[in-house]
Parts: C-alpha cells; structure tokens; sequence
C-alpha cells in the first residue's frame, strides 16, 4: 500500500530533527553572506543563450571546491558533478541518481552589460531572478550538504545547465535525458530550481510550438518596380488571417506572433520577411491541432502570391507537456514539506526545465529558490535574498526525502 498523508509527515519531521540536517539548515541561515557574493559574482559573467561556457566553467570550479565526485562540461556544455550516496550500487545497475539543476542562460543577447548592483538588501541586474536566485540555490545545497556530512540515500547529480531560454528550447535537459547521456537511464526524479518564491512549485508543463515563418520574394524599387509582390504585405495579410484562428479555451491553448522584421529601406521592396509565431497548450494533441491550422492558413493566403513569393517555415521550438500526478510520491513529499515549514503550496502550470522530463513521465517539478523579485526577462531585473533560507530548507527536506524513497 502506497504511504499515507500522516506517514509522509512523520518522515519530513524524523527528517528535519535529525543533527546533520540542523547543521544544513544553520549552513543556510550563517552564510547568507557568501550566497550574496556567490550570486554577485556569477551574475556578471554573462550567459546570453547559445553561449553560456564561461558561466559553465565558473561553476565547474565550485563543484571542484565542494569535492563533488566527476565534475565536468558534458558535450552539450552543462557543468555537471555527483554528490554520492551512502549506498553500494549494485554490480551490474546503474547506479541510480536524482537530478538537481538549475539553468545557466539569461535572456539577454551578447553584449548586455550584466554587472549587478546593490541597493541595500536588493540585487539589481539582468538575470538577478531568472536565474540567478536558482543558481545561487544551487550552490547553497551543494555546500551545506557538504558541511553538514550529510550522506544521501541516492546519490545527486548537480547541474548547471544550458538552452533552458528561448530558442535554448531546453538543449541541456535534452542531452541529458538523450541516448548521448550516461545519465539517461540513472535520472529518478528531476527538480529544477528557477527563479524566486518561498511557495512556488511548477508541477504542470505548459507545451509550446514557436516557428520562424520566411517569405522571400525578387525585391526591387519602390517606384521602378511598383507592382511586384511585397514579402511584408503577403505575410502580414497571412498573420491577420492566423490571429482569426479558432482556439479553444479549455485545454487553453494560445497563439502569439512576437517578432517581425525584414525590409532594407523605405524605399525599397523588400526581399524577404520573417516573423516569428509561439503557440502554447497544455495539451499536446491541440498544439498539433493549431500547428497543423497555422501550416494551413500560411499556404491558402501564399497561394495566389505563388510562384513569385516562396514560403519557408521552420521549427525553432519544441518543448513538450506533462504533468506530475497528484498521487506521485514527490508531490505527497513536497505537500508533506511545506505542511511542516508551514508553507502554502502554490503550484502552477509553467515552461520549465523539468518539461522534458515530466513529457518521459519521469517525477519532476520547479521549484522557487526563495526571496522575492520582480521585472524578470528586462535589463531592470531585481531580486531580494531576504528570507530565502526558508525555501532552501524546503528544497533540502525535499531531496532528502526523495532520496530515501
């Protein structure tokens, strides 16, 4: 029989009573100094998407700091390291282990000045939330397990990982849930810690399709060559007609066209345009259904353009859905969790790092790193660490518990 509510809160409190789990909780609470210099220090190494190795290697050192066993950049650049566990693996199984991470890359392109700046408690700069606060978590467990001696039952995998971002489209979770992975058959249970909130747990993957959606044409002068056919016109007529788009409201499902652009000048017809589309769902089925409609409605409205205009759609975006069930002993965790620190649970349906997983229904969710911030995704991000030791002992109690199960 599967364990009841009351047996899950007596494990969480014979947990958080035990000595070496009160050293980690102490850990938390004396060295929120050096989580703030950590957190300083990282977030001026910028890790705009697709080139997040110098922020990689910095991590890389700290795992080597801590004396994590087989610290490393995988190929598809994630500074990984295990923390073991107090167990014998056996002879001929993989040892198995579960996944700890938190995403590497900002937002913000090349060239963003990142350098933070402090304005009493308050840590101002590009990334301070998203994802700074979770790497700074990160690191915070790592270290604490490591004062506090304490030994999983399970051995964790540290990551800090890359592609979680945009078009990133969770590069790094896709590694290491691939065939190219060793990991790949060790991942029990997967948490992601992403930016702030004591309370906050993602345990539904919201689903997304983006495309990058190109019309090209001959181009020319605008009063010499008056009447070819203009690439910005064609595709704009073409996205009023996808924004007519019958969606339906429950599964919500939704359709944004986020970016344009294309043209030389003014004055000039221009050769070519692109737009790009994001469809989210929490089903599956309708982003196939929607993307399928958009496909549809791309080529009725190109067609009378055809062949002087020529379409070109690609797929720049694919991040699966999922859900943790309710009845999965890592939600019954964390609910007995947050019974114990006296903490409302607020879960939420998000686009996260543990979507990948949670599509191989392997248990996952994200999780808060603590503190409160604001302006996230803007060059004005903030993030205030104040408190944010509750929510690290709820990850802690968390893994710990995990562990054992």
């Amino acid at each position: 029989m599967s364990p009841t509510s009351a047996e899950y809160n007596r494990r969480i409190t014979t947990l958080a009573a035990d000595r070496a789990v009160h050293r980690a909780f102490q850990w938390f609470h004396l060295h929120e100094p050096q989580l703030r210099r950590w957190q300083l220090e990282l977030l001026t190494i910028p890790a705009p998407p697709f080139a997040e190795s110098a922020r990689a290697e910095w991590f890389l050192s700290r795992f080597r700091d801590f004396g994590f066993h087989n610290p490393h950049i995988d190929a598809a650049g994630n500074a990984l390291a295990e923390f073991p566990s107090s167990s014998k693996p056996l002879a001929l199984d993989p040892k198995p282990c579960i996944l700890v991470s938190a995403h590497l890359d900002t937002v913000f392109p090349i060239g963003t000045d990142t350098t933070p700046y402090e304005d009493g408690a308050v840590i101002h700069g590009p990334g301070a939330c998203d994802n700074g606060a979770g790497l700074t978590a990160l690191l915070a467990l790592a270290a604490a397990l490591r004062h506090a001696g304490i030994k999983p039952a399970t051995t964790l995998l540290f990551a800090a990982n890359v592609g979680e971002e945009g078009e990133g489209d969770l590069r790094g979770m896709r590694h290491l849930f691939s065939s190219a992975s060793p990991y790949i058959q060790r991942i029990a249970t997967a948490i992601a810690i992403d930016a702030p909130g004591n309370a906050t747990v993602i345990d539904r993957a919201l689903g997304s399709r983006r495309l990058r959606v190109t019309v090209t044409g001959p181009g020319g002068h605008s009063w010499a060559d008056f009447g070819v056919a203009n690439p910005v016109l064609a595709l704009s007529a073409a996205l009023v007609a996808i924004a007519k788009l019958k969606l339906p409201t429950d599964p919500r499902t939704t359709l944004n066209v986020g970016t344009i652009s294309g043209g030389t000048s003014i004055n000039s017809i221009p050769a070519s345009v692109s737009a790009g589309l994001d469809m989210r769902s929490t089903s599956s089925l309708e982003l196939d259904r929607i993307e399928l409609a958009v496909l549809k409605t791309l080529e009725h409205s190109l067609k009378p353009h055809k062949p002087e205009l020529r379409l070109h759609v690609e797929r720049i975006g694919d991040r699966p859905s999922g859900a943790l069930a309710p009845s999965s002993p890592l939600g019954q965790t964390l609910r007995a969790v947050d019974r114990h620190l006296s903490i409302k649970t607020s879960a939420h349906i998000g686009s996260t790092d543990a979507n990948l997983p949670l599509s191989l229904n392997i248990p996952s969710l994200a999780i808060g790193s603590g503190g409160t911030g604001g302006n996230m995704h803007t060059v004005n991000e903030w993030f205030d660490p104040t408190g944010r030791d509750l929510a690290l002992r709820r990850i802690l109690l968390l893994l710990l518990d995990v562990c054992a199960q």
